[in-house]
């Protein structure tokens, strides 16, 4: 027979509530089973509880800030189908995995057809670089031009334009993909210039950079821009079979499990 899980008592339950120790009392009675069966001396048990409590923060910290960032939080790299067939070069890949490119101020650009994972590669790095406690901030680019123009009728366009400056990795996704105005135009080519060099732009998109300065309204601008995002960014090229297929609803990515599906959240 298996040793009885050992009670907590109400006095201990009180004080690590009282310190903010509350949610150690989730696995406590499993480690004081464990360090009973293992003999652990007081600091040995003790360093075994608290690193518990370093990992629980950690992960929920990590959560917070990517949904806080606009992550999709099914989109990181533990949940990359590694059977998908979708080619591009892994060297590339693994020293973008590396956040390298973030500590340099590097750029990255995403590019290839419509689905093959450009936008669950971008999230990927940019859950990597949360949980290395980089600022992020993750949106469509159509979206984020929309959000810059309404900010000018608040005069919280400069403020907002700040913001977006100074965070670590800044991820536009689908780049380019509609035409940009003039204000749209000169919004990218603030933000790309004064983050040139000094922190990390990432664009997914299924054009290439000479057909962006096609889309956006002043040619000067535009080259002035995309030349500076082009000459200090990785370059990853992705081809193959559509990756959202491995993503239907009701199956594991790259199984034949059937997921659970999730609760609607009532308004």
């Amino acid at each position: 027979m298996s040793a009885p899980v050992p009670t907590i008592s109400v006095e201990l339950k009180g004080v690590l509530r009282q310190v903010k120790l509350g949610r150690c009392l989730d696995t406590l009675p499993e480690r004081l089973a464990l360090a009973k069966a293992r003999g652990m001396g007081h600091a040995e048990f003790l360093e075994l509880v608290l690193s518990d409590e370093v990992t629980r923060r950690e992960t929920t910290s990590a959560a917070l800030r990517s949904k806080s960032a606009g992550l999709d939080p099914d989109m990181c790299l533990e949940h990359w189908d590694e059977t998908t067939k979708v080619s591009f070069d892994h060297q590339v890949w693994d020293e973008l995995c590396s956040l390298r490119f973030v500590e340099a101020g590097h750029n990255v650009m995403i590019m290839g057809p419509v689905g093959v994972g450009k936008t669950f590669m971008a999230s990927a790095l940019g859950h990597a670089a949360v949980r290395r406690r980089y600022s992020v901030i993750f949106c469509r680019t159509d979206i984020l031009l929309k959000r810059l123009r309404a900010s000018r009728l608040d005069n919280s366009h400069d403020a907002e334009m700040r913001r977006l400056m100074r965070v670590d990795l800044l991820i536009l996704d689908d780049f380019a993909l509609q035409p940009f105005d003039v204000l749209d135009t000169a919004d990218v080519y603030e933000l790309v210039v004064e983050r040139h060099r000094t922190a990390s732009t990432l664009v997914t998109s299924n054009r290439e950079p000479i057909e962006w300065i096609g889309q956006m309204a002043d040619a000067l601008l535009a080259q002035s821009a995309i030349d500076r995002l082009q000459s200090a960014a990785y370059e990853l090229i992705l081809d193959g079979e559509s990756y959202r297929r491995r993503q239907k609803p009701g199956l594991d990515v790259g199984g034949t499990t059937p997921r659970t599906p999730r609760r609607r959240r009532r308004s």
